[in-house]
């Protein structure tokens, strides 16, 4: 494999008494592609604290399946989309596992499927994932812009699956790349994808996460800067139903200096149990100078019953920085907005539509694609509808 496999700490560290101490930096982690290097999951560990290895329906096990639903790709002229082995060279050039339903994954899926975006060129490709299978399965895609590209690429999951997936995003030197991660799925569906981009000298990355549809999805994204004046906006939206759990984790490694990062993530959630979860980590290390970093959550209650955490957390190893910052909110609607609206004649249910359209139409018109615009909103009213019946 590429990609050799990596052991380090497994969360606990010999003190000067004999006793195990937590992990102190978020780099300090396990990493490692081999599953068994991994305990079973435990809510006592920290990445798992919400989520519990019976929502995963299987995708922590030794081995799955190989993917075998449609994957069907489309892409304009120069783009280069094919399945490759664990031979290949950017197979594992992105990052390794850092959890065990990932490490399941990446040894389970044998091939990946590589996009290859031209340098000095415009292009864009759409992958179309639709699956009919409840049986845990794993994918493994591989999405590559070269030097001075410019391109954009959709990631659209639809359909019944259990789905252990990793995606590994490669920005070249002053490449600028959007990677919009749709996750549309069936009510019935499991996803866990861990998503690692790695950006070179003066990249851009957006990186957009959109999750609807399904029982349990959870997306854990990370970027990692390794040449000076990268930029990464990560951006994402949800939208939680009764009895839905929806978590997203987020890791941004400033390793080198003079880098930027912007976050932003918005959720909706409405019915009993409806259960959201966000976790934002930022890693300022000591060699980068100059970082300029926020990372914001908000999260929007329409009934009772729903519950939303929210997690951001600044690591700072060095005060020789431009800025950086994060902020939290979770709570219901706005009072005052809600009287402005119906004192000009609007019924509280429309009301109510509004300021929710308003609240996450922030993240979709960022999207760039006009037909997936339009069904994300579809999909949103659908749910509002379904709240005021």
């Amino acid at each position: 494999m590429a990609a050799p496999t990596q052991t380090a700490q497994h969360g606990l560290s010999e003190h000067s008494h004999g006793a195990g101490v937590p992990i102190q930096t978020r780099y300090d982690r396990l990493r490692s592609t081999n599953v068994a290097d991994f305990p079973p999951i435990s809510t006592r560990e920290e990445q798992w604290r919400y989520c519990s290895s019976d929502r995963l329906n299987g995708l922590d096990a030794d081995t799955l399946s190989e993917y075998a639903g449609k994957l069907e790709v489309k892409h304009s002229d120069g783009v280069q989309a094919s399945w490759v082995d664990d031979q290949h060279p950017s197979f594992g050039s992105a990052g390794i596992p850092e959890e065990r339903p990932s490490a399941a994954a990446w040894g389970s899926a044998k091939k990946a499927y590589l996009v290859s975006l031209p340098e000095n060129s415009k292009s864009e490709a759409t992958l179309d994932l639709v699956s009919d299978s409840p049986d845990a399965s794993a994918l493994h895609l591989i999405i590559e812009a070269k030097k001075f590209a410019e391109a954009s690429v959709i990631i659209d999951h639809r359909g019944v699956a259990t789905l252990g997936e990793n995606i590994e995003i490669i920005v070249g030197d002053e490449a600028q790349l959007t990677v919009i991660s749709i996750q549309d799925w069936h009510e019935t569906s499991v996803h866990a994808s861990t998503q690692m981009a790695k950006l070179g000298r003066n990249s851009k990355l957006k990186h957009l996460v959109v999750s609807l549809g399904g029982k349990t999805v959870r997306v854990a994204s990370s970027t990692e800067f390794t040449q000076p004046g990268g930029e990464v906006e990560m951006l994402g939206m949800y939208f939680a139903d009764a009895g839905q759990y929806i978590e997203n984790r987020l890791y941004v490694d400033h390793a080198v200096p003079n880098c930027k990062s912007r976050v932003t993530y918005k959720g909706a959630l409405q019915g009993e149990k409806a259960h959201t979860v966000w976790v934002g980590d930022v890693l300022i290390r000591m060699a980068a100078e100059g970082t300029d970093t926020y990372e914001l959550n908000r999260n929007l209650l329409l009934t009772e019953g729903a519950r939303a955490d929210s997690v951001p957390n600044l690591e700072i190893e060095t005060g020789k920085i431009e800025g950086a910052g994060h902020a939290s909110a979770s709570g219901r609607f706005d009072d005052e907005q809600l009287f402005y609206l119906q004192a000009r004649g609007i019924t509280e249910d429309e009301a109510r539509r509004l300021v929710v359209r308003g609240f996450l139409n922030e993240i979709i018109q960022k999207i760039g694609n006009q037909e997936i615009e339009s069904r994300l909103s579809a999909s949103i009213e659908a749910e509002l509808a379904r709240s005021a019946s």
